[in-house]
């Protein structure tokens, strides 16, 4: 019986791995299939390079910006803003949350206002934004900060009233007091809903310090989108929205990865 066990086990586990082997190679020939159709029709003329790009057209751009350095400081300055951000996006959303935890009062009164400034259009806020802090690098970090944040501090605080009540009563009786509850169940107990968050809130981060780039900067991914429309470089623009593409995939797997040191 143990041995028929085994043999299904493996079994299993060997599809498994076919299985992913084989979405691994779809994705990678539907990603060489667009790309082909793309510069295909580029050569054609079934579409306007000088408006659509191309890849060729992509790749001879990146590779000028490498040689002079450019695109390297441009991109380090995104990853910058975008990493200072979700930090502070993390902790503050993290310690709102533990807030509104400790006092269903507290929570009562600002929740209103917290949907209210979560569903507000974030864009909004940047002209504003450059009035009160400037035209620099602090006004892009507080837009990214203020596209995640809210709504970071409400999924936790939701995440963290679903709390087993049971578990809380186990540590009063055993002469826990909050703070007891706080740092053995709940936050133990939320790291997966933490982790999904995070996971979210780096894009949105990176969405946030575009907008601001867009508005408020001489340097970076969203500077070079803008600047790239304004003087018809579309293969500048297309350049760089691919390199945010890696750029976010990079930095929802580095989430991934914890996720899974976390686990083990």
């Amino acid at each position: 019986m143990e041995l028929h066990e085994t043999l299904a086990q493996q079994a299993f586990i060997a599809r498994q791995k076919r299985r992913r082997r084989m979405v691994t190679i779809c994705r990678i020939l539907l990603l060489f299939i667009l790309l082909a159709l793309w510069e295909i029709c580029a050569r054609f003329d079934i579409i306007n390079d000088f408006i659509f790009s191309s890849p060729s057209r992509i790749i001879l751009c990146f590779l000028s910006m490498v040689k002079d350095g450019s695109i390297f400081l441009h991109t380090g300055v995104t990853i910058m803003e975008t990493l200072v951000s979700f930090f502070l996006v993390v902790t503050i959303g993290l310690l709102g949350a533990i807030l509104l935890w400790s006092s269903k009062s507290l929570s009562d009164i600002l929740e209103p206002y917290l949907v209210m400034l979560n569903s507000l259009p974030k864009s909004a806020l940047a002209p504003i934004l450059i009035v009160w802090l400037g035209n620099n690098i602090k006004t892009i970090i507080v837009a990214a900060v203020s596209v995640a944040v809210f709504g970071a501090i409400m999924t936790l605080h939701n995440g963290f009233s679903r709390t087993d009540p049971d578990q809380i009563k186990l540590i009063y009786s055993l002469g826990g007091k909050r703070k007891d509850v706080l740092t053995k169940v709940l936050l133990p107990g939320s790291i997966p809903l933490i982790i999904s968050n995070m996971k979210v809130n780096v894009g949105l981060c990176l969405v946030g310090v575009i907008i601001g780039e867009f508005l408020a900067a001489n340097k970076g991914l969203g500077y070079l989108i803008i600047y790239g429309s304004q003087v018809f470089k579309m293969d500048m623009v297309v350049m760089s929205i691919v390199i945010l593409c890696i750029v976010s995939a990079v930095l929802y797997q580095g989430i991934t990865f914890l996720e899974k040191r976390m686990k083990r």
